[in-house]
């Protein structure tokens, strides 16, 4: 075979890839079961109380009419900051500081870059690389070495230049490349996915936290008012005893309730402190260094969009990881396959070869070297069929755990629709019980001046009171972090069109 049509049989092998297969089944997505609206979305969900709205995502003007619209791979949606909703400015530059300098964060962003890293390596493998080479040797040959009997026996000093361009590329005519690398591409994809998860949770966490916080706050300055009316009172008794008109029990009594509320006081200071320190370290500041000024809990909740049911798949993080981590195992079926196939390899060689150095870089020490090669294990005791059954197996794995992520996104919104719902009614019910005792308080006083009620009923009452108000404050948090989790449950502002493509 001359040099042209050796050539020309190396292009035509080349121009074979054009035709290359890939042994990777055809990707679809896990199906789901199609859900057309949320359990707990019932009317009151439209403006009676529960601060949620079940509606079409806002700008999304191809969504059909009804409940559903068919899923798709991205949600077109951008919703930005989702925390702003609450309209708290603290609580916006805390989210921002988080976002900047949470070191668990930053760890789930280095992750995602080591992951699309190996991406980039395993993509550039599919494309040929090409290497420059130099050399220089001087060598003698042994006069009792093999085969020198035909040179006389006299040993031969020589040199040996050699500078050449190496090309190697292996024929990924199975798809063997083709598919890890798409197999590392939905890894970096999915490790993304978990970067955004890391982030909503973290922010979630922050606004609950800082949620909490304003709730201590507030209970902290109910407690404050109260000690000074408790402190107030037990002065009028021991006055009173003094004067005769008083038993010794009811300054006992009065003395012990305003220790109480000193006690639930330094409790709830030490929460409110806790709380700071947990902010703190979120932010990833030292908690020495940290402080947040009291302020009042919010007083209202803001409107929550739930979205339809089609589209949460779209705007959960960890929908998308998980979906991503399918189709991972996806392409690594195919990379199993073709290791049963040969591994084609082209590889050239060109350049200047010369005993002597005057004379390397001249036209007659020009060489060059081009060939395909092929290897294929022939015998390997079952380890190609065992890596086909773990790729299979993998798959499985990705596709239940896929599904068990969409059951517990959808179980998150329902849980919080419902909390939103009956929680609006608990917070309703500890309010209108607030107002009922603190009038019973301020009845059981006027009783009591009047000589027709002892201390126990004084002290019952202002109990209770006390106790109705904090339960009024405790719902008012449990209601504000309810919204927070609905919020997170539903994906944030993310939407799965940000994942990279690589």
């Amino acid at each position: 075979m001359n040099r042209s049509s050796f050539a020309a049989s190396c292009l035509g092998l080349i121009a074979s890839l054009s035709g290359a297969c890939s042994l990777a089944p055809k990707y679809k997505p896990p199906a789901t079961e199609e859900i057309t609206r949320y359990k707990e979305a019932g009317d009151w969900s439209r403006g009676t109380g529960a601060a949620v709205a079940v509606t079409s995502p806002a700008g999304s003007g191809d969504v059909p009419s009804g409940d559903w619209v068919p899923a798709r791979p991205a949600d077109t949606q951008q919703r930005g900051p989702w925390w702003e909703v609450f309209g708290d400015p603290k609580l916006n530059e805390l989210e921002k500081q988080l976002n900047a300098a949470n070191p668990d964060l930053q760890a789930a962003v280095a992750r995602f870059e080591e992951a699309r890293a190996v991406a980039r390596q395993d993509i550039s493998k599919e494309y040929p690389t090409l290497g420059l080479g130099a050399s220089a040797t001087r060598a003698r040959s042994s006069a009792t070495a093999p085969l020198e009997n035909l040179v006389g026996g006299v040993p031969v000093t020589s040199n040996d230049f050699l500078a050449s361009l190496n090309l190697n590329w292996e024929i990924d005519l199975f798809g063997r490349l083709r598919n890890t690398a798409a197999a590392a591409r939905a890894q970096a994809q999915s490790s993304e996915a978990d970067a955004a998860a890391v982030a909503l949770t973290l922010q979630a966490e922050v606004a609950s936290d800082y949620f909490n916080l304003r709730g201590d706050d507030t209970t902290i300055s109910l407690l404050e008012d109260t000690i000074r009316v408790y402190d107030r009172a037990y002065e009028l008794t021991k006055n009173r005893y003094q004067e005769g008109i008083s038993a010794a029990t009811d300054v006992d009594q009065a003395d012990t309730q305003r220790q109480n509320a000193r006690a639930q006081l330094a409790s709830v200071r030490r929460d409110r402190a806790q709380l700071e320190h947990a902010i703190a370290v979120l932010l990833g500041v030292m908690p020495s260094t940290f402080g947040l000024q009291p302020a009042q809990l919010a007083s209202s909740i803001p409107v929550i969009d739930s979205g339809l049911p089609s589209v949460l798949l779209q705007r959960r993080p960890d929908v998308a990881r998980a979906e991503r981590a399918v189709a991972a195992a996806n392409a690594q079926i195919g990379v199993a396959r073709a290791a049963w196939f040969p591994i084609f390899t082209l590889t050239g060689a060109a350049g200047f070869q010369s005993l002597y150095s005057s004379q390397w870089f001249k036209a007659p020490s020009r060489m060059w070297s081009l060939g395909p090669a092929a290897t294929v294990p022939l015998l390997d005791f079952g380890a190609r069929s065992a890596a086909n059954q773990q790729a299979r197996a993998s798959y499985d794995e990705a596709v239940a755990n896929y599904r068990k992520t969409t059951l517990t996104a959808y179980q998150e919104v329902e849980d919080n629709l419902a909390a939103l719902h009956h929680l609006a009614d608990e917070v309703a019910a500890d309010e209108a019980a607030s107002k009922s005792a603190q009038s019973a308080a301020n009845h059981s006083d006027k009783r009591y001046d009047a000589g027709v009620a002892d201390y126990v009923e004084v002290t019952t009452t202002h109990t209770a009171a006390l106790q109705e108000e904090r339960d009024a404050i405790s719902a008012r948090v449990l209601q504000l972090n309810a919204a927070v989790a609905l919020v997170r449950a539903t994906g944030g502002g993310w939407t799965s069109d940000q994942l990279s493509h690589l």
